[in-house]
């Protein structure tokens, strides 16, 4: 699901795709809609609807072309919509019956809101049935594709998990090792800033990058069982002692000037707050993926010449979570209608047991600077100049016991509005911890 701050690299950005190009490809396109939608038609075809432009919209036609050279019997029809254009879209057309057989997704809170109308197949039993296609995908990419303990999406294409990026010169500068624990990040603050250095880049304005930090660091305080019951509802679920915890923590930086002077108005779309980072004007940034293709494109050598560091989030002292846990975009996801016939059914299963999960798949995102969902892909990224990084995005990925889904996506759009806005307070320290609590916990299950 996607919110008002709809920035579309956060899904689709190559790392060879300059990020301006880039972003402009992703969230508009140039492929309309062709048809109206139907969940299948005789002979077992089948409709599929996804986002058009760079570097996706080829790689999926790719795909589905492939699959029907080896199906003539049973094609499967694609339409590419631009993004904003498909949220509405499948949106009208599920809620009238006319969508789709095969529903392109974020997982998560959309999700969750077709399963409550009775819109998507139940997957479970299929892939209990087909477990070798189930144990090829990312495990941790299953959280964003389950709702109520049961399974109505596969997890495909790509993994972009949350990274603290940093400026290897600026370290050697003020002469410090990058922090591993939450202590240190703290005890790091003033030395940067005695330095004239920023600690922390933040595009604060655009609000979703704030959010990563609360992620990170719930997850490190209290593992993810606590979002984990917001997600499904439960009442209060938001005042766990563990998030006033988190909250302080992130009022203190903000009060210790751990983020750039004025970071409340930087947007990430204007990609100044990666500028600040290969322009040494601050040391680090807890940011996707994705900025390191932004990061190369406008950085001039800063990548090349071994400028930029990469890490997962560090541990918190005394926390529950998991440091090998990682947050972000587990993939994307891709659901079955309910209401397609029985033949246009077995057709998008028949795609997703074989096309989706084969050796072309995996080649056609990894050509697009991507680091896909299939297990021992990394075995296919040395080739590529940036294989160091791509193997880490891997690595991190694969190794999470838990790969969270970005709240935002998780919750409902109420929801997300509401903590997003809710978060913007936080940082500026115009709310304090127990009114954030108290506004979140307004919106559970809503």
């Amino acid at each position: 699901m996607w919110r008002k701050h709809d920035d579309s690299r956060r899904n689709f950005l190559g790392l060879g795709v300059g990020a301006g190009a880039a972003a402009a490809l992703a969230a508009c396109g140039s492929s309309g809609p062709s048809g109206s939608g139907n969940s299948g038609g005789a002979g077992g075809s089948a409709t599929y609807w996804s986002l058009s432009g760079e570097p996706g919209e080829p790689i999926r036609q790719a795909a589905i072309e492939r699959f029907n050279a080896a199906n003539p019997s049973s094609k499967i029809t694609p339409t590419f919509f631009a993004n904003d254009a498909y949220k509405q879209k499948i949106k009208t057309a599920l809620g009238a019956g006319q969508g789709p057989t095969m529903i392109w997704g974020w997982g998560g809170g959309g999700l969750k809101s077709y399963v409550d109308g009775g819109q998507v197949e139940d997957l479970t039993g299929w892939f209990g049935e087909n477990a070798a296609v189930k144990d090829k995908i990312f495990p941790s990419s299953f959280g964003a594709a389950t709702v109520g303990g049961k399974i109505y999406a596969m997890p495909i294409e790509t993994v972009q998990p949350i990274v603290l990026f940093y400026n290897k010169k600026v370290f050697e500068k003020v002469g410090v090792q990058p922090p591993q624990s939450w202590g240190e990040i703290m005890a790091l603050v003033p030395k940067f800033n005695s330095a004239g250095i920023a600690p922390f880049s933040l595009g604060g304005q655009s609000r979703w990058t704030n959010m990563m930090w609360l992620e990170f660091l719930l997850d490190r305080t209290a593992g993810s069982d606590v979002f984990n019951r917001v997600f499904a509802g439960e009442k209060d679920a938001w005042s766990d002692p563990a998030v006033l915890t988190m909250l302080t923590q992130v009022q203190d930086l903000v009060k210790a000037n751990g983020f750039v002077k004025g970071f409340s108005s930087i947007t990430a779309d204007s990609n100044a707050d990666q500028a600040l980072l290969y322009t040494g004007k601050a040391a680090m940034m807890v940011h996707g993926s994705w900025s390191y293709g932004i990061q190369q494109a406008s950085g001039g050598t800063f990548v090349s010449s071994g400028g930029l560091g990469y890490m997962n989030f560090p541990p918190v002292e005394g926390g529950k979570g998991d440091p090998a846990n990682t947050v972000g975009n587990p993939g994307q996801y891709l659901s079955i209608s309910s209401k397609a016939t029985a033949e246009a059914k077995d057709t998008a299963k028949k795609f997703f047991s074989t096309t989706l999960v084969d050796d072309a798949e995996v080649k056609g995102w990894i050509s697009s600077g991507g680091v896909p969902i299939i297990k021992g892909s990394d075995a296919q990224l040395g080739a590529s100049p940036d294989a160091d990084f791509l193997k880490f995005v891997y690595d991190t990925s694969a190794g999470a016991k838990t790969f969270a889904q970005s709240w935002d996506q998780a919750l409902s759009p109420t929801a997300a509005e509401t903590l997003l806005d809710n978060i913007a307070k936080l940082f500026q320290l115009q709310i304090s911890p127990q009114q954030w609590v108290d506004s979140m916990n307004g919106v559970i299950g809503k």
